[in-house]
């Protein structure tokens, strides 16, 4: 009877053992959950997006278009695009998501699947694989499609930076989902469209000149355009005021209205150039002496914190223009030469703004000086040049001679020259104790009191005017995207993403954009220690669990021996 009892009692253990198992197997289908031990915390979600993830009253279903096989390297991204995905669903049920390959069925379903997707914009990239001791091509669509209703944006899930590897690019692409992921949804969820202004009447950049600013803000922003002349005042439900290289003087009246509108919370863009030249202006010249350009901004800029400087800044970190070299056949021969007024700007800090972003060109920019307020003001540099770069100070002479001599690295001695800034806090009215009897009459007028000290808001401010331009050929009414060089015939994408994050950041307010700061950290092998250790190392993997082994082998063979000899 006692040997049935414990069968049986082994058996009901077994039995309860399987059931729980099946049970936290069913509740663990239900939770999602993980311990991060990362270092850099790259499964932990930013609070931002947790936040907002809680907040979601509706299904966001994910269409991600990297189902198949891949590389290593993008088996990596496939991977943690998964896992991403997951972790948004483990703070919400209401997101969803699904792989698709776009590249499966029959080859007319395969020709539909590719033109629909061309007809949303999304292009494929070409993967060149070598297996073995051949090499072949596979097509890959590296995007994800977030649908919410019966709207729908999709994002790219690959970074593609002109001056990094494929496993750095891999890196950066992995470090940006939960950005790129979060500011999906926030997009889709805005019912309330966000409205943005650019400033007319002072010289500023024209429609055709901000096509690609205005393309890629219209499907989520409300674009227009004002001309402060024709305004009593800046309507405050306006989230973002851009002023794009204006080149005309602002009368007082006019300022006064920009320095209301941020006294009262308004968020705003300053692209200004500190002197009048471009690349134009030498054409048909050996030389120019271009001048300072003074749009009558500057003393409100000043009290807000910054000055803009009457220089240029040269870099050897640039872009290239076209000379002239010589005729051959009676045709010129031309050669692409390093311009140093066209520096390549990046950021030294990991703002939210610029990190991640490939560098930004600029044209012919100036040094921004930050300065003491009255307020507390935080002052955070976004773009600077690079360690070999330097400044002429007005009045200069300009000319294609410096392309006829080797740069003297020596000479290029005023390192990270700060020409983009972003200031936050609280800031002083420049009219402070000045207001005058018509500014006062106006405010009486719309019924509004004059407003000293601002709200909580924020500022960028930029030394180049040119950044949100893009190039426009008047005959064929074409337009290029922002930071295309026609000469280089590549386009600089940090310029695209320098200003869509920094309008973002300003009009965000429960910042997403943080997320881009969080670093996927690529630990790569030192190969020259482990072909120094690699016997060592070996050993240590497989030889020391042998020896392990056989000694549990013997230890069990005399304890078991030792143990019956006593019985």
């Amino acid at each position: 009877m006692y040997p049935f009892l414990k069968k049986f009692r082994n058996l009901v253990g077994l039995f309860l053992i399987a059931g729980i198992l099946i049970l936290v197997n069913i509740i663990s289908s239900y939770f999602y959950g993980s311990i991060d031990l990362t270092e850099e915390k790259r499964f932990t979600l930013t609070p931002a997006t947790v936040k907002m993830l809680k907040e979601l009253p509706d299904v966001v279903y994910v269409r991600v278009l990297l189902e198949g096989e891949f590389p290593t390297g993008f088996k990596r991204l496939q991977q943690s695009t998964i896992e991403m995905l997951d972790q948004f669903a483990g703070e919400s049920g209401f997101v969803e998501y699904q792989f698709e390959d776009p590249n499966a069925g029959t080859i007319e379903e395969i020709n539909a699947q590719r033109e629909a997707l061309k007809k949303d914009g999304l292009l494929p990239t070409n993967l060149f694989v070598r297996s073995g001791s051949e090499n072949k091509e596979q097509i890959i669509y590296p995007y994800a499609i977030f649908n919410y209703g019966e709207r729908k944006v999709a994002v790219n899930l690959l970074e593609n930076s002109a001056d990094q590897d494929q496993d750095a690019k891999l890196s950066n692409s992995i470090s940006l989902l939960e950005y790129k992921f979060a500011n999906a949804i926030q997009k889709l969820r805005y019912k309330d469209r966000k409205n943005i202004v650019l400033t007319t009447g002072h010289g500023e950049l024209e429609t055709e000149y901000t096509k690609s600013l205005m393309g890629f803000l219209y499907p989520f922003y409300n674009i227009g355009r004002i001309n402060l002349d024709s305004i009593s005042q800046i309507n405050p439900e306006i989230d973002l005021l851009i002023m794009a290289r204006p080149t005309l003087a602002f009368e007082e009246k006019d300022k006064f209205k920009i320095d209301q509108f941020i006294m009262n919370g308004g968020k705003a863009m300053f692209f200004i150039d500190g002197i009048a030249m471009s690349l134009d202006s030498l054409g048909e010249r050996e030389e120019y002496i271009p001048e300072p350009l003074d749009v009558k901004l500057g003393d409100l800029l000043f009290e807000y914190g910054v000055r803009i400087e009457p220089n240029l800044v040269l870099d050897l970190e640039c872009s290239r223009i076209p000379q002239v070299i010589g005729r051959q056949g009676g045709k010129p021969q031309i050669e692409l030469f390093p311009w140093y007024y066209h520096p390549l700007m990046a950021s030294k800090n990991n703002h939210p703004i610029t990190n991640h972003i490939d560098r930004v060109n600029l044209e012919f920019v100036s040094t921004i000086d930050t300065l003491k307020t009255e307020e507390a003001v935080r002052k955070t540099i976004l773009l600077n040049s690079s360690q070999y770069s330097r400044y002429q100070l007005a009045p200069m002479k300009i000319s294609f001679d410096i392309l006829r001599y080797k740069p003297e690295p020596d000479k290029f001695n005023k390192p990270n020259l700060p020409v983009a800034v972003l200031l936050e806090g609280n800031f002083s009215s420049l009219y402070k104790n000045r207001v005058t009897e018509e500014m006062n009459n106006t405010l009486q007028a719309l019924n509004m009191e004059f407003k000293p000290k601002s709200d909580p808001t924020a500022i960028i401010v930029v030394a180049d005017g040119d950044l949100p331009k893009n190039l426009y050929d008047k005959e064929t009414g074409k337009s290029a995207p922002m930071g295309y060089s026609r000469w280089e015939k590549l386009n600089f994408e940090g310029n695209k993403d320098f200003m869509l994050n920094a309008v973002e950041y300003l009009i965000d307010p429960n910042h997403v954009l943080v997320a881009r700061s969080k670093q996927y950290k690529l630990r790569l092998l030192d190969k020259v220690k482990s072909e120094k250790e690699k016997t060592f190392w070996q050993f240590f993997n497989i030889g020391i669990p042998v020896i392990i082994l056989c000694l549990l082998g013997v230890f069990n063979h005399y304890y078991r021996k030792r143990k019956y000899i006593k019985l």
